[in-house]
């Protein structure tokens, strides 16, 4: 059992990343360039791309600091369960 929920999250990980990223990317497409227009002064199509990759950049730096850290969260959390029994062992 504690291999299917350990899986479990890994895999719930896995989709979360990818959901980040295309929320990005999503993101990104729907502001039609107004982001980088009002921060730059860019227009038309380059202001669209320029959206486009600032967007897919920062999704992929979200995905990849909230879900590292999801694991790092969850790796710590399995060591101190594994070492749990020895620290109650009397010798």
């Amino acid at each position: 059992m504690k291999f299917f929920i350990i899986n479990s999250f890994r895999t719930m990980i896995y989709v979360a990343y990818i959901a980040i990223i295309v929320s990005g990317i999503a993101l990104g497409i729907y502001n039609k360039g107004e982001f980088t227009g009002e921060l730059i002064g860019l227009t038309g199509t380059l202001a669209q791309v320029a959206d486009f990759a600032v967007f897919t950049v920062g999704g992929w730096i979200a995905a990849s600091l909230i879900c590292g850290l999801i694991v790092t969260l969850l790796d710590i959390r399995d060591d101190i369960n594994d070492r749990l029994p020895d620290a109650r062992r009397d010798d």
